[in-house]
């Protein structure tokens, strides 16, 4: 084995596999494109919207036994001690793999995510049940679809997925993920519809772009591992 391939397994492969990248940055940009004009319409507002109104009211707590158990364990999740024990077990399982790109990939995406989507929060101003609830878009939502983009993300890769099957696990596990905490969200009277819908696209704009970033630096450190390499062997 050469000392690049050796340099490779010490960082591991890439995150954001090649056949994804082509069909993942336009999908990316269009979400981003859908945050920002959901943004700018929504932006000041405390009441909802007529298409959270035509989907349900997300001011009325309605979610009864056992449905309104799920849906505060869905909430957890997005909590950050639920957040972090899913952050941990993930970092976890991609060191117990010797994935440490991966490990990395599961820190920086969670960062990334929840950063995002509080920056916005802030920017856009819109508010649920009183001023101090900002609401758009929804953190909890962000966070978990992201979670789940990582996680197809590494299962393309690990399995060697094509293009079609690659992006239809990749946008099926984001879609799962985004459906169940957003309508945990909405049942509780947390978020209105449209600002879970703005939490999706966040993360569908902040992962690929986070992925590809965390491969840039790693594969920069493997060239720089592998130039070292002869000048420690000459000492």
């Amino acid at each position: 084995m050469n000392r690049l391939a050796e340099a490779d397994l010490e960082v591991g492969p890439t995150v954001l596999p090649l056949p994804l990248r082509a069909r993942l940055g336009p999908i990316a940009g269009l979400a981003a494109l859908v945050v920002c004009l959901l943004g700018v319409l929504y932006a000041g507002h405390g009441e909802p919207g007529g298409v959270d109104r035509w989907i349900v009211d997300p001011t009325a707590d309605s979610v009864r036994p056992p449905w309104r158990r799920v849906a505060l364990a869905m909430d957890f999740l997005g909590e950050p001690a639920g957040a972090a024990t899913l952050i941990v077990a993930a970092v976890a399982g991609c060191l117990l793999l010797r994935r440490p790109r991966a490990a990395v990939l599961v820190v920086a995406a969670a960062a990334m995510t929840v950063g995002t989507a509080t920056l916005l929060k802030h920017l856009v101003g819109r508010t649920i049940h009183g001023d101090g609830n900002l609401s758009y878009p929804s953190g909890h939502t962000a966070f978990f679809t992201g979670l789940a983009l990582v996680a197809a993300l590494l299962a393309t890769g690990r399995f060697g997925l094509g293009r079609a099957a690659g992006t239809s696990l990749v946008l099926g596990a984001a879609l799962v993920a985004g459906a169940a905490m957003g309508w945990g969200q909405v049942a509780l009277g947390a978020h209105y519809p449209t600002d879970v819908l703005g939490g999706w696209c966040t993360a569908l704009a902040v992962v690929p772009a986070t992925a590809w970033l965390v491969d840039r630096v790693a594969d920069r450190l493997v060239d720089r591992m592998a130039d070292d390499a002869p000048r420690r062997e000459r000492r």
